[in-house]
């Protein structure tokens, strides 16, 4: 028998105690005698203790940084261009933290090789874990991603001895995945700086994350579907207050044209349904895990019909419990 064996067991529990070997993964007895761990998914760390994790990526030139900046400047630990093996590491290097690191947000993109593989294991290990993660991806046209890269006169990471598309393009079809299996799409085609911050701020400065958040945003057919849109209604189907002389000059803004639009034939009745739809699609999507949605209204000139139906539409949505942000995209554009 040896010396500690002979030890009384409060003795022995008091050398526990000094050695730090009370800092063990604590364990259960079963009926058998057997011992099993009872640790988390983090091994010592309290569930409580998983930060909250952000991955933002998408197309280069697409604004990464600028998303990644405004997390940072809203208490986030930021970390750019991290290998996506590390993730996990980081994940659980904010979880011993003591509550200094709760909110991680990682930018990840193509410049780190093997980009995907690695990426969609670090995922798996995530889920492993119960690790909550969101993924914020950024978009833009190839249009948008040619003049920013020319501007700044530094060639596409993937374009190698090709032209500024073909990287584009290569880029597209090596992020196809992560873009579908994003939690948040943002198209920053058409937004300043100050309009994408504003967007990030829309959807992370809350102190309480929503069940559900929407973006109700109207548009213009004649400029393009908004390719951030995970819905979209066509108000076509109602006269266009464009050609009321009276009413031509204002847009759906106003009281005058909000009451032509809704009083014509089967414009309350769309109202109605489309917000009965909308609540069984947002069932489903927080049955999911989804939190956010970007519903497009789109009339011809995006400056009437569809501004008229997307501010009564938020208003129902609002009414409901869904936290709502209202975009016009092409108002005031013709």
């Amino acid at each position: 028998m040896s010396e500690q064996e002979k030890q009384p067991t409060a003795d022995r529990d008091r050398t526990h105690k000094e050695t730090g070997d009370d800092q063990a993964p604590q364990q259960e007895v079963q009926d058998d005698g057997a011992q099993v761990s009872t640790d988390s998914a983090t091994p010592g760390v309290p569930e409580a203790a998983i930060p909250e994790l952000v991955i933002i990526s998408g197309m280069s030139g697409a604004g990464r940084s600028t998303a990644a900046k405004c997390l940072e400047d809203l208490g986030w630990f930021v970390v750019d261009n991290l290998p996506p093996a590390l993730i996990p590491t980081m994940v659980e290097l904010g979880a011993r933290s003591q509550g200094n690191v709760a909110r991680i947000a990682v930018v990840v993109d193509v410049r780190g090789r093997r980009f995907f593989d690695n990426l969609r294991e670090s995922l798996a290990d995530l889920e492993s874990k119960n690790v909550t993660r969101r993924i914020v991806f950024l978009e833009s046209s190839d249009d948008a991603l040619v003049r920013r890269f020319e501007s700044v006169r530094r060639p596409h990471p993937l374009q190698g001895d090709g032209r500024i598309v073909d990287g584009i393009d290569a880029e597209r079809e090596l992020l196809r995945e992560l873009r579908g299996d994003a939690d948040l799409v943002i198209d920053t085609s058409s937004l300043n700086v100050h309009e994408l911050r504003a967007k990030m701020d829309a959807q992370f400065a809350g102190e309480e994350e929503p069940e559900l958040r929407a973006t109700v945003m109207s548009f213009g057919f004649k400029y393009g579907l908004p390719v951030d849109a995970d819905l979209v209604a066509d108000m076509r189907f109602l006269p266009n207050p464009h050609w009321i002389p009276e009413l031509r000059p204002f847009n759906g803004l106003n009281e005058e044209v909000s009451a032509y639009v809704f009083n014509q034939p089967g414009a309350k009745e769309f109202l109605d349904r489309y917000a009965e739809l909308l609540r069984l699609i947002a069932a489903g999507y927080r049955r999911e895990g989804k939190r956010y949605v970007t519903i497009a209204i789109g009339c011809t000139g995006g400056k009437h019909r569809s501004v008229a139906t997307a501010e009564k539409l938020a208003a129902r949505l609002v009414a409901e419990g869904v936290e709502t942000v209202v975009v016009h995209r092409d108002m005031g554009r013709e």
